[in-house]
């Protein structure tokens, strides 16, 4: 029996290359305007159009500030970036969501919940976190320029089919344990390479009990394993997220899909390359200590001694050493947001914490909604008023600090606690120094300005 990685692949085979790579139908194209600009102008000098602009969506999210979206953005890099998607978008006649549209926000954010990245998809973006998108049964994830330009002109892609992983997760989640969590274990027990090579598929108790919100958090951090994609199974928490979004089917079109989606499953006989179990009640929340995401231990716990080159230089670039616990260090930005936390569920977990309590006046807190829908929705369930009783603002949709290429910059030397993807050096500005964590513990450390187990706060 074929796993449901199989299924999808597939059936998106337009033809084998003997010898070579399979060319693979590619049912949506995302474009955001860092990894675009490259291919437009090679289709303009080859003098070609896009085979089917109406798969195809494009949105700033990189370079947008989030303040002040209104007024020309004053980075001139930035800006020209920003206008340079717009106008090809309008050249290729393809469907563009530009800053201040209610449609805006962050792709990867933007695409579930709008209903275009659907159970059965294949889904690419030039974005390594395009993974996002298999949270809802779909083999979703990043390419190069070239291979946008690739798709832009002929809708397929020429692929290596990865190897299979299926990690089972089974149990029940410990309190104050978030999906960020369980990816943060993942990456610390697979390491940043472990799943190189690999499609995974998860699954297990933990994983079918997790909301939409949840999974796209998991599928998000897949390729920090070093995976070439995650996703799940569509179930009824995927068909309950998708029915009335935009760009779902509809009616009679709504039922047919639903009986297709409820087929994307793997066999129980199905056979995986790699299986990987682990058990819910071996994880803690969790911290990031070194400059990968795989750098990780329990909240709890101290940072370990390995005696590697690379580890000791890490643990340099951060300030930290071997055996410290890092419970009580005191914590200068914190930052919720970027594809892997900036969703709805975030802001509530956030706003659970910091209700009844004030911002630490340490602690400079940007709080950044994945779209312009989240952020409506903020204010219709009135997290707004008590994120602002507690002290906190609420910044314009964007990337932002996840990575620096706006103006949310971490300023060198300065120690970030952050619900983005990656703790790099440099990542959040030259010389910023990153704790990747979920967004409960971000907000403890926001109302008390050290690193701060979040369970504290949880009745």
């Amino acid at each position: 029996m074929n796993t449901l990685f199989d299924k999808i692949w597939d059936k998106h085979v337009v033809q084998q290359v003997e010898d070579g790579p399979t060319q693979l139908y590619i049912d949506r194209l995302y474009c955001h305007e860092v990894t675009s600009p490259q291919a437009f102008e090679g289709m303009r000098t080859r003098g070609l159009k896009c085979f089917r602009p109406e798969k195809i969506y494009c949105m700033p999210d990189h370079n947008t500030p989030t303040h002040d979206q209104d007024k020309p953005i004053a980075d001139p890099v930035s800006k020209k970036q920003v206008d340079m998607l717009a106008k090809n978008a309008a050249d290729f006649g393809l469907t563009h969501y530009g800053m201040m549209s209610k449609d805006n926000g962050i792709i990867h954010v933007v695409g579930p919940e709008k209903g275009l990245s659907l159970p059965g998809m294949t889904i690419v973006c030039g974005d390594s976190h395009t993974s996002t998108h298999g949270a809802m049964g779909a083999v979703a994830f990043g390419i190069g320029t070239s291979e946008v330009e690739m798709v832009m002109a002929s809708q397929c892609i020429l692929q290596q089919k990865p190897k299979s992983m299926r990690i089972t997760i089974n149990g029940t989640l410990r309190k104050g344990v978030t999906a960020k969590d369980v990816a943060l274990y993942l990456m610390a027990q697979l390491t940043t390479s472990g799943a190189t090579g690999y499609f995974v598929e998860y699954a297990g108790d933990v994983v079918r009990n997790l909301s939409m919100e949840g999974r796209l958090t998991l599928c998000n951090l897949s390729i920090e394993m070093g995976a070439r994609g995650g996703f799940v199974a569509p179930d009824e928490t995927t068909f309950e997220y998708l029915k009335g979004r935009e760009f779902a089917p509809k009616g009679e079109a709504w039922e047919e899909a639903v009986a297709y989606w409820k087929t994307l499953k793997s066999g129980e006989d199905a056979v995986f390359d790699k299986e990987l179990i682990f058990n819910a009640e071996d994880i803690e929340p969790r911290i990031t200590y070194g400059t990968n995401p795989g750098m990780g231990i329990g909240i709890s716990e101290s940072i370990p001694s390995v005696g590697d080159a690379n580890f000791d230089k890490a643990l340099r670039y951060m300030g930290f050493e071997a055996g410290q616990k890092l419970l009580g260090t005191q914590v200068d930005y914190v930052f919720l947001g970027a594809c892997t936390n900036g969703r709805i569920e975030d802001f509530r977990a956030f706003a659970s914490i910091v209700k009844g309590h004030q911002k630490s006046p340490k602690v400079i807190a940007w709080l950044v909604p994945g779209s312009w829908a989240v952020d409506r929705q903020i204010r219709e369930e009135g997290l707004d008023k008590i994120l602002a009783e507690a002290g906190f603002e609420i910044r314009q949709p964007g990337c932002s600090a996840c990575l620096a290429m706006n103006d949310d910059k971490i300023p060198a030397g300065k120690l970030s606690v952050s619900t983005s993807n990656r703790n790099f050096e440099g990542r959040q500005g030259p010389g910023a120094r990153t704790v990747l964590a979920s967004p409960l513990v971000a907000a403890a450390v926001a109302i008390t300005g050290v690193i701060t187990d979040p369970r504290e706060f949880i009745c």
